[in-house]
């Protein structure tokens, strides 16, 4: 099978996943959802608190070479294919501004919030009612207007840790159903 040049890439784990993957720590819960698992480094933090975890990615190259320590791993974008409500579920989105989605592991759309939009709004179906989405941004895209659209589809965002780095800031953002 050929792939598509751009889905042979997979995003190696960086500051923004160590930050993530840090406060995941104090995380709890039967089941856990890893959107865009791109080298499974989360999905396996999360195998440590939850018993039931599953990652999904929109690049098969991802599971056929990385991914083979996880057990449940689907080819899909976002949360599309699955029917199931987690207690947790989170994603290190592309978060970076772009004038085009020319890498997929880093290219985020215009305002660099799209596709991270476009991920919690797929992931909101598969939440159980008390559950969480942590997911991360930057301080370089438009995250202002990403919260601010959240809360309009019914999500309570609050930011519950920052990472300063020299030429950004990371967010860590935890989203709830508005009840």
């Amino acid at each position: 099978m050929k792939l598509h040049k751009k889905f042979k890439n997979f995003y190696e784990p960086s500051t923004d996943t160590f930050f993530l993957a840090d406060n995941l720590k104090q995380e709890h819960g039967y089941s856990a959802l890893d959107i865009g698992t791109g080298s499974g480094y989360l999905a396996q933090a999360l195998l440590r608190n939850f018993k039931f975890v599953v990652s999904t990615d929109i690049n098969l190259y991802n599971f056929k070479s990385h991914n083979s320590k996880l057990s449940y791993c689907i080819c899909c974008e976002n949360a599309d294919a699955l029917l199931y409500k987690f207690d947790l579920v989170v994603c290190n989105p592309p978060y970076l501004p772009s004038d085009g989605i020319n890498d997929i592991t880093i290219d985020g759309g215009k305002d660099g919030i799209e596709v991270t939009f476009k991920i919690i709004n797929s992931a909101k179906n598969n939440m159980k009612k008390s559950a969480s989405i942590m997911f991360l941004t930057s301080s370089l895209s438009n995250y202002d207007k990403l919260l601010h659209d959240i809360n309009f589809i019914g999500l309570k965002t609050v930011i519950v840790a920052t990472k300063k780095l020299f030429f950004e800031e990371l967010m860590l953002v935890r989203a709830q159903i508005n009840e």
